[in-house]
């Protein structure tokens, strides 16, 4: 087995993130889906791009946000994800590696550029995001076999739902968690969204059964996998096919099961709430770098609370202040 070097690896799509102010007779005026995210092509992110408000732009990308938290939080990552070689591409690149993250994807080159995700965020903290995918949605099976050595020195292997639209990112998919599981590693997978579940349930289902011993979700997107509005049915459910599941419910924390024990964790308190964008994702970084060093299933609950509370009490899917030092300040030492 090869030793750890990482707690997690994360195979996603990297976006590098537009972040502006919006208000609702913005989204509506430009047909702006709220609150979710919506797929566009080049020409309409070019068109938004140009209408939206003044903001703030750096690479983002669900799963890349995550390791984005466990590295703020003191842990070690690495990133399987396609930029293309464009400028986009090495604003990505430099930014992600300047958080200490390794990441040695080859880019993209004569394909699509590189993708961008133009969040409109509105006075409530909803955010609505038109997300082109260009190179993002390009991981093949050769990128995650690029990266097997660091798939088998990590501790977890996270996968990103939002890939999981083309045929050859569920075969990418599927290497990663032959590969972790034989390096004796663990295989973790966000459900990402409501809409990647009900494109993707059945393949989704599959996956879980097979290949995923940690799933995260919240609780819209775990009810519509299982397509039942009885929340601790869904759970329980989920429970059966995997080692650990951590569901998020918002203001009122999150459910965690492991081994038939089931602990329920409340949100951590926010002055004031700016930005819900990246709470899902520092949730899964706290909790999953938790489960990596073998804390409790309370504890790693706990981290991933704290590490959404911090993300959303600001604008942008990135910490802005360490992690590391909130969860020691809550009395948990990793």
């Amino acid at each position: 087995m090869s030793s750890i070097k990482y707690d997690v690896i994360a195979v996603g799509n990297a976006i590098v993130d537009v972040l502006a102010p919006a208000t609702d007779a913005f989204l509506e005026e430009l047909n702006i889906p709220k609150n979710a995210m919506n797929l566009i092509d080049e020409d309409r992110a070019t068109s938004l791009y140009a209408a939206m408000a003044a903001g703030k732009e750096a690479s983002g990308g669900s799963a890349a946000n995550t390791v984005a938290g466990v590295a703020s939080l003191g842990g070690s990552a690495a990133y399987v994800g396609k930029v293309a070689d464009d400028q986009l591409g090495e604003i990505f690149t430099h930014d992600i590696r300047a958080i200490g993250v390794d990441f040695n994807t080859p880019p993209l080159k004569g394909g699509p550029a590189t993708a961008r995700c133009l969040i409109n965020v509105t006075p409530d903290a909803a955010r609505s995001m038109s997300t082109f995918l260009g190179a993002a949605g390009l991981v093949t099976a050769a990128d995650v076999e690029a990266g097997a050595d660091a798939i088998a020195a990590s501790r977890i292997v996270y996968l990103e739902g939002y890939l999981f639209d083309r045929d050859e990112a569920k075969t990418s998919f599927v290497r990663a968690a032959e590969l972790a599981a034989s390096a004796g590693r663990k295989t973790a997978l966000t459900l990402s969204d409501l809409f990647c579940v009900e494109r993707h349930r059945d393949a989704f289902k599959d996956l879980i059964a097979n290949h995923i011993d940690i799933l995260l979700a919240n609780d819209a997107e775990i009810k519509a996998l299982y397509q039942t509005e009885d929340f601790d049915a869904a759970v329980q459910m989920a429970a059966k096919h995997v080692e650990v599941v951590a569901v998020t419910r918002g203001a009122d924390g999150a459910v965690m099961v492991r081994d038939g024990n089931t602990v329920s964790i409340p949100a951590e308190p926010v002055d004031t709430l700016v930005d819900t964008t990246g709470a899902g994702d520092l949730f899964a970084a706290g909790f999953l770098l938790g489960i990596a060093r073998e804390q409790s299933l309370e504890n790693a609950g706990k981290m991933g609370a704290i590490s959404a509370a911090e993300v959303i009490s600001h604008y942008g899917a990135r910490p802005e202040s360490e992690l590391n030092a909130h969860i020691s300040d809550a009395g948990i030492a990793l």
